[in-house]
């Protein structure tokens, strides 16, 4: 049975096919498009969203974000607003906690804007982009110095039950910054199927540390409707790139947990019976992936870039799972916390040989950070490497038959984690505190160990005389 609207805001389907899970059929529709918002009305009239999931045959299958509970086949009435979701954006939104829908939730009013965005964006001209460059500081000596991050680029964080993701977002929302300090720059921060604890973390970490004031925050909770964590992403990088294409801004997003929101695509692909792939998840889990991921960018002629740092956690601590599997072919390098480092205490507890940042090169060393830089991390990751090597020998021969040197490699291990790896987190580094540190590390071992550090570079900073 077929109605017009009320509102005169369209044609009103009354009774639906079939609803199942987060899903519900309507048959016979007309003139509706794929990704098109839906307004639901239950028996009692209280509307919920929805959006438009798949279109075949006159039949829609809508995705409904608030969930099908208490919904009835007979009495569902469902109007098509003829639109995809829009998002209001303006800068007044720094400062301001929303929904994974963008609605508020620190009970200020919805933000007055006639800019509204499709929250699915546009990809953007590969011969537009520019490529990722210049240094952002997270604070982090693991990052900062090992792993660093550019303007413009996609470094994930793979993590795993239990390990203090959280707090390391909540560090590099509060110490991230850029080294020319007359730039614009702001975060967005992006969580999907957090609990209710860990939310208010975040809002009483932002706020307490003063970090609020520059940061747009947008949470669906874990006990939202799971289909409404596949819209919060888009919906932060929808504002993202508002700040940075409109408002000439350099803006660092963090999403978290990446994982929950493909638990949420494949429960999705699974109640509209679709062919599961790896692992249950659909087939196009890369393709979605990308569509997000790929958001991140420098654009020619534009004095803004958006850089994304998406955290997910690997079921098992599995980095073969397709979601890090995946996020790895697609981001430019990967930084990973590792749980035997977590174990003994260091804090971040960040691998230093399974991370990697493949455009660490382009935006460090002269011009960017300090000359030495380069260097100083290849050679810390030479070192530590041999470490390791030493590590795997002790546990066959025990530490008694190794060589004087083997030995010193140990203690630059030891060293190396407690004094580069592990910081407080209340700990904000520089770049040069960063490196300095890297030197003293390094000077533990016999100058001639160091192959990658040049003469010019050994007589400038290397030290002598330890304490």
């Amino acid at each position: 049975m077929i109605e017009f609207g009320v509102r005169d805001r369209g044609l009103q389907y009354v009774g639906t096919q079939r609803i199942d899970g987060p899903l519900l059929v309507v048959q016979r529709v007309r003139d509706v498009g794929f990704d098109e918002i839906v307004e639901v009305l239950d028996a009692e009239g209280k509307p919920r969203l929805g959006r438009v999931l798949d279109i075949s045959d006159r039949q829609a299958v809508v995705q409904v974000l608030e969930g099908t509970t208490g919904l009835a086949n007979q009495s569902t009435r469902v109007r098509f607003l003829g639109e995809s979701f829009m998002l209001p954006v303006t800068p007044c939104m720094l400062g301001r906690v929303f929904d994974g829908l963008g609605r508020p939730m620190d009970g200020g009013p919805p933000p007055l804007s006639a800019d509204r965005r499709d929250i699915n964006g546009l990809a953007i001209n590969p011969h537009a982009r520019q490529y990722p460059r210049e240094f952002i500081q997270t604070g982090l000596s693991a990052i900062d110095g090992m792993n660093a991050l550019v303007r413009g680029q996609k470094l994930p964080i793979f993590s795993g039950n239990g390990l203090p993701h959280d707090r390391v977002a909540a560090q590099i929302v509060r110490q991230a910054r850029l080294l020319d300090e007359s730039v614009s720059f702001s975060i967005v921060f992006g969580a999907m199927g957090v609990k209710h604890d860990v939310a208010e973390y975040f809002i009483r970490n932002f706020q307490e540390s003063g970090a609020l004031g520059r940061v747009v925050v947008f949470l669906s909770l874990a006990d939202a409707p799971s289909v409404e964590r596949l819209l919060t992403p888009r919906v932060a990088l929808t504002m993202a790139e508002h700040l940075a294409f409109d408002c000439h801004q350099h803006v660092l997003v963090l999403l978290t947990d990446m994982t929950n929101y493909c638990e949420s695509l494949r429960e999705v692909g699974t109640a509209r019976g679709e062919i599961p792939g790896r692992k249950g998840y659909p087939g196009y889990l890369y393709s979605d992936l990308a569509s997000l991921y790929e958001r991140a960018g420098r654009i020619v002629h534009s004095q803004g870039s958006v850089t994304q740092m998406a955290i997910l956690t690997m079921p098992a601590d599995d980095i073969s799972h397709p979601v890090p599997d995946l996020t790895g072919y697609i981001t430019e390098g990967q930084i990973v916390l590792d749980r035997a480092l977590h174990q003994r205490g260091i804090y971040p507890p960040i691998a230093g040989l399974p991370s990697l940042s493949r455009l660490m090169k382009d935006g460090v060393g002269k011009g960017y950070t300090r000359g030495d830089h380069p260097t100083l991390a290849s050679q810390l990751f030479a070192c530590y490497a041999y470490v390791k090597r030493v590590r795997s020998l002790v546990d066959v021969v025990g530490e008694e038959e190794l060589s004087l040197l083997d030995k010193e490699y140990l203690r630059f291990g030891d060293l190396f984690e407690r004094r580069f790896l592990h910081q407080e987190e209340t700990e904000n580094r520089s770049i040069e505190t960063t490196l300095e540190i890297g030197w003293d590390v390094l000077s533990t071992l016999p100058r001639d160990e160091l192959h990658r550090l040049s003469d010019e570079l050994l007589d400038q900073y290397y030290r002598t005389k330890q304490e």
